[in-house]
């Protein structure tokens, strides 16, 4: 049996809806729609290495990173999970959302890909506190870097190879290229797709 339709939400309410277990959910124009309902390995990994990396480096600092259980409120009252976060703002133990977020990073997938590239971009560079936008491809070593330059516009740099430092001074630390995709092994560009075995 399908599930009855769903009325529109405020945030508070979708913060205690239960949803359906084990499946991301955000909130669009009022509604909960699926963000991802698993990732890849390849995925995961660039995930756990950012999340890891970061933690390190930003030990002793007001800002600390987290996963997808912890919301961004973003413009109309849309509620976003990014797969890595750092906040930098005060946490309540009982919030499900980050109070000054300052990085973002999204592991682009095909099933999200469009939406991270085109409507979550604008509603993150939307946000006052958020300083960088991480945009990582799993499939090969390139990241896009979206910073806020001085006179608040928004500014962009492209990341390739595993030699690659990304500098983010707002937050006191960086990233290597080599450590976000460490043990991330690439498809072979000369394989064009077919199976080999």
């Amino acid at each position: 049996m399908a599930p009855p339709a769903l009325k529109r939400m405020t945030p508070e309410e979708f913060y205690r809806w239960p949803g359906e277990e084990g499946v991301r959910y955000e909130l669009v124009d009022g509604f909960p729609v699926t963000a991802m309902t698993g990732a890849s390995g390849q995925h995961d990994d660039i995930v756990v290495n950012a999340l890891t990396a970061l933690k390190t480096k930003l030990r002793g600092s007001p800002c600390r990173p987290s996963t997808d259980d912890i919301a961004i409120p973003v413009m109309n009252g849309n509620i976003r999970r990014p797969d890595v976060s750092v906040d930098c703002g005060d946490r309540s133990r009982t919030s499900f959302e980050a109070s000054s977020p300052r990085l973002v990073i999204e592991v682009l997938s095909p099933s999200t890909r469009q939406t991270d590239l085109v409507r979550k971009l604008e509603e993150y560079k939307a946000l006052p506190s958020l300083a960088y936008i991480l945009l990582v491809e799993p499939d090969l070593p390139r990241v896009l870097l979206w910073w806020r330059a001085p006179g608040d516009a928004w500014e962009l740099a492209q990341f390739d190879g595993l030699d690659g430092v990304i500098d983010l001074p707002d937050i006191g630390a960086e990233l290597a290229m080599g450590e976000l995709y460490e043990d991330v092994s690439f498809p072979d560009p000369l394989a064009g797709g077919a199976g080999l075995g």
